[in-house]
């Protein structure tokens, strides 16, 4: 494999494994404390090989509950008695019927602190069998496979002013992970695939990856 230190994409599972492992093994995540008013919850960020690439599995969430409608990351709140990878596995099986094990778990980004009151934590993984996906009628309302080389592409990530919508400096407004024309996304999952962009695929300096005060659009404060 190449050398670990600079910007590319792997092209094969073995090598996103080397590459991941290598990249969240020196990565110091920063978590959020154990507060009384912290709720913990868990996301996958589920690498697979669609075939002739590799992808992140991104879902549209059933138009019912919480966070109706919008993008996310397979996953939910971590419960009294599980790990974070516990509750981030369980979470994957329950919404689409895939397995992460746990030598395929290879490290966690950085927790995000939404304005909901969870902290994220997004764990990345490797998902090898794609043909036991069963996505649940009352969860998830689509399942989209979203090309790395397209999250590491220069013109995805783009910052506009909160109210305007005018295109500002990268850091100076919302962020928007613009990855097909029908699919933008904001924070809180569009920190953290920006994040998974920034550290795993571009090994960037983790001091110019922190995420924690991206701004979050007013829907997603639920």
């Amino acid at each position: 494999m190449a050398d670990a230190a600079g910007p590319r994409v792997p092209d094969s599972i073995a090598d996103f494994r080397a590459l991941a492992h290598s990249r969240l093994a020196s990565f110091p995540r920063i978590a959020v404390a154990d507060d009384p008013g912290i709720r913990r919850a868990a996301v996958v960020l589920g690498v697979v090989d669609t075939g002739g690439a590799l992808a992140v599995i991104v879902i549209k969430r059933a138009y019912r509950g919480r966070n109706a409608g919008q993008w996310g990351l397979p996953g939910g709140r971590v419960e009294a008695d599980e790990t974070v990878p516990e509750a981030a596995a369980r979470e994957l099986h329950e919404e689409l019927g895939l397995t992460a094990r746990p030598a395929d778990i290879l490290g966690a980004l950085d927790d995000f602190p939404a304005a909901s009151g969870f902290a994220i934590t997004p764990v990345v993984a490797i998902l090898g069998d794609m043909s036991a996906l069963r996505p649940s009628e009352d969860e998830v309302h689509s399942v989209h496979l979203v090309d790395l080389h397209r999250l590491a592409a220069d013109d995805t990530p783009h910052w506009v002013h909160r109210e305007t919508g005018a295109e500002t400096v990268p850091g100076g407004g919302l962020l928007q992970m613009r990855l097909t024309p029908d699919m933008t996304i904001h924070a809180p999952t569009g920190a953290m695939l920006w994040q998974f962009r920034e550290i795993v695929l571009l090994g960037r300096p983790p001091a110019q990856a922190r995420v924690a005060d991206f701004l979050q659009p007013d829907w997603t404060h639920h």
